[in-house]
């Protein structure tokens, strides 16, 4: 999973308290927050500890010198934010990528690797987003310390927020209707749980020279996936392939590229007064 699932899916968790329009909920049980968590990015059980155990010491061997070991990047991508792994079960979609690999992108073939070693890996991946995500959460509290004067500062000035938005306008008591870890997500992934913002079109001409237009379902540094006007879902390669992307929200994308954490910190503190 990647950062921005692990993100929303605290969110989740952090807002479970209140309704989408900010009321308190019904006396109705609501499921703890692990319980909330562990559905929400991961359903079902948590990958067997053996394979898990098995898995870390393939990944060691053939994958943590280009990935890091933990799988979060290195010389070569995050793991934990590609769709053939956030899409994986038992190995049904990292087995073949694996076994095929992506030469013309730097990553090796693994044929050797059986079905089962590579159903391991994936187990070992997986744990690794449980464990991104038990670390995130460990980290909610922390997220309202920045000095709000000197968000408005960022807001009206560097960050260009005044140009899209109005405390008195679009945001006015916004942060009556999210808490501190929504605001934060929306500022950094203003999208959905894949990372994608509703509307974004994606055009794909391929090596062949046949073009390709949708909307952009998921983009990572391996694959692309859109959904075509007649509604189903096509997954492109993206080496070899000319990929544009026509974002509506472009601008947010730009201020990740310059944002500190601290100007974040500060960005939301700011919002937070908007009540």
């Amino acid at each position: 999973m990647h950062f921005s699932r692990v993100l929303m899916t605290l969110v989740v968790i952090a807002t479970m308290g209140k309704t989408a329009a900010g009321q308190e909920p019904s006396g109705k049980q609501e499921p703890s927050a692990a319980q909330l968590r562990d559905q929400a990015y991961n359903p079902g059980p948590p990958p067997d500890p053996a394979a898990v155990e098995r898995g870390q010491k393939i990944y060691v061997s053939t994958c943590a010198g280009c990935h890091g070991a933990d799988a979060t990047g290195g010389q070569g991508p995050n793991l934990l934010d590609v769709a053939v792994v956030l899409h994986d079960e038992n190995g049904n979609t990292l087995g073949p990528f694996l076994h095929d690999g992506r030469p013309a992108r730097g990553m090796p073939a693994f044929p050797a690797l059986t079905s089962a070693q590579a159903a391991d890996v994936g187990a070992f991946l997986h744990a690794q987003e449980r464990l991104a995500a038990d670390r995130f959460e460990q980290e909610l509290p922390k997220i309202v310390t920045g000095d709000p004067k000197a968000g408005k500062a960022y807001f009206d000035g560097p960050g260009k927020c005044a140009t899209c938005h109005s405390p008195t306008g679009d945001l006015a008591n916004v942060a009556k209707t999210y808490e501190p870890a929504m605001l934060m997500s929306r500022i950094c992934y203003p999208g959905n749980y894949r990372g994608t913002v509703p509307g974004t079109i994606v055009t794909i001409t391929l090596p062949s020279g046949k073009t390709v237009r949708g909307s952009l379902v998921h983009l990572d540094q391996f694959n692309v996936e859109l959904a075509s006007d007649d509604g189903a879902n096509e997954v492109y390669p993206v080496a070899g392939a000319h990929v544009q992307v026509k974002n509506p929200l472009a601008a947010h994308e730009e201020l990740q590229k310059h944002f500190t954490d601290a100007d974040l910190h500060n960005l939301v503190a700011y919002l937070e007064t908007f009540k």
